[in-house]
């Protein structure tokens, strides 16, 4: 039988029995905060002392964040599958002013493609997604963690369950040493 939690996304690491679970949106500037501090709280945490689950929360006044957790998601269909997902999302944090419109709302973004903005992010991380892109199967998983995240009352990101709740303390600003704080008190 298969593991229903572990079909809820790609981006899962460790297999402890701490489970954090982070609602991020890959162009927030407060998730790309988060993310940047997810590898190394994993290494610190021990991968058999937790499992990290990452979703992609799209928050609808970042303009293109559908299209870039998309982007990501296909990128988990390919070969190197969670590794690619986490390379689309490092470049787009790399280079997050080309991937969000000024203000939400301007600037020479709005005048790009939505296949332009996935060329661009295929460029950075050397990959090609297009044929990945298409698939039904994205959809399904982009709609099955935007479910996910409202069953659970998840509104903004970058927002931290901890063994199933929601968990206020953790923080976009904080160390990586006060999330092992919080997961092991």
């Amino acid at each position: 039988m298969v593991d229903q939690r572990t079909q809820r996304t790609p981006l899962t690491w460790g297999h402890g029995s701490v489970e954090v679970e982070f609602f991020l949106d890959p162009t927030c500037p407060f998730s790309n905060k988060a993310f940047k501090k997810i590898k190394p709280f994993v290494a610190l945490m021990g991968e058999e002392a937790v499992t990290v689950r990452v979703y992609l929360h799209v928050q609808p006044w970042h303009l293109f964040s559908g299209l870039i957790a998309r982007t990501a998601l296909a990128a988990a269909l390919s070969s190197e599958g969670r590794e690619d997902a986490w390379r689309v999302l490092e470049v787009v944090a790399e280079h997050r002013d080309e991937f969000d419109a000024i203000d939400h709302c301007r600037g020479a973004l709005m005048a790009v493609t939505p296949t332009e903005i996935r060329q661009r992010i295929e460029g950075y991380a050397g990959l090609k997604l297009s044929d990945f892109f298409e698939k039904e199967r994205v959809t399904a998983m982009l709609k099955r963690q935007t479910r996910y995240a409202r069953q659970n009352g998840i509104h903004t990101t970058p927002t931290v369950m901890l063994n199933g709740l929601i968990d206020e303390r953790f923080g976009s600003g904080d160390d990586v040493e006060t999330w092992v704080e919080y997961c092991t008190s």
